[in-house]
């Protein structure tokens, strides 16, 4: 949107989604496994979101048949699809929508979360607040190839972009060790530290500020 409009016009600024740190920074906290995930085995690889037309079903299903020694928690709603085209085996575990107030609870369990968006026009332009949930959860973070992830957080090294299935389950198989990564978990600290809500909404009244102060 913004990359159409600031072709129409001079004043067009993008801010990109951001983050309630402190929200999703309670995962890296000690606590409970919420009862219907405490009994999945480890590793966990996990995604929530709206479970609809964006998520890549048919890579999900190659992934819990070529790894089941992976476990698959996907967290949402689903929504208009028809459950029966869901993917099932035993490796896959859905456990419905949760509350925004219940998901660093389950991000705390998990070992890797994903970004598994369909390549189509609902994804085309979408840009997911996922990611630096994800990333303030300290979770390593698998995306699928949408724009809005791959620039910043692909460029800056921050998650994994892959697009097929197998090259897919690979980089989740380098997720799984780099949640004992020092370093990478530093350099995703430094980048969320310089993003949240209220330095967006701050950097926004100060652009309409000085508009009004030209004005005058």
């Amino acid at each position: 949107m913004y990359e159409a409009k600031s072709l129409q016009h001079a004043d067009a600024h993008a801010f990109p989604s951001s983050i309630d740190k402190a929200h999703f920074g309670q995962a890296r906290e000690a606590g409970v496994d919420p009862a219907d995930q405490a009994k999945i085995a480890h590793p966990r690889v996990g995604f929530f979101g709206v479970v609809d037309e964006r998520l890549d079903i048919e890579l999900l299903g190659q992934l819990a048949k070529a790894h089941p020694e992976w476990q698959f928690v996907i967290i949402g709603p689903v929504v208009k699809i028809e459950e029966t085209a869901l993917p099932r085996t035993s490796n896959i575990h859905y456990l419905g929508g949760k509350d925004y107030k219940e998901l660093p609870a389950y991000l705390r369990g998990w070992d890797v979360a994903t970004l598994l968006f369909a390549d189509n026009e609902s994804t085309k332009f979408i840009s997911p607040t996922k990611t630096p949930e994800y990333l303030a959860a300290g979770k390593p973070v698998v995306s699928t190839p949408i724009r809005d992830v791959v620039r910043p957080y692909g460029e800056l090294n921050l998650v994994q972009i892959a697009a097929k299935a197998e090259e897919f389950g690979q980089a989740i198989g380098r997720a799984l060790q780099q949640k004992d990564d020092a370093e990478w978990l530093e350099r995703t600290d430094a980048y969320l530290a310089t993003i949240s809500w209220d330095l967006t909404w701050q950097d926004m009244v100060s652009l309409m500020q000085q508009r009004l102060a030209d004005k005058r």
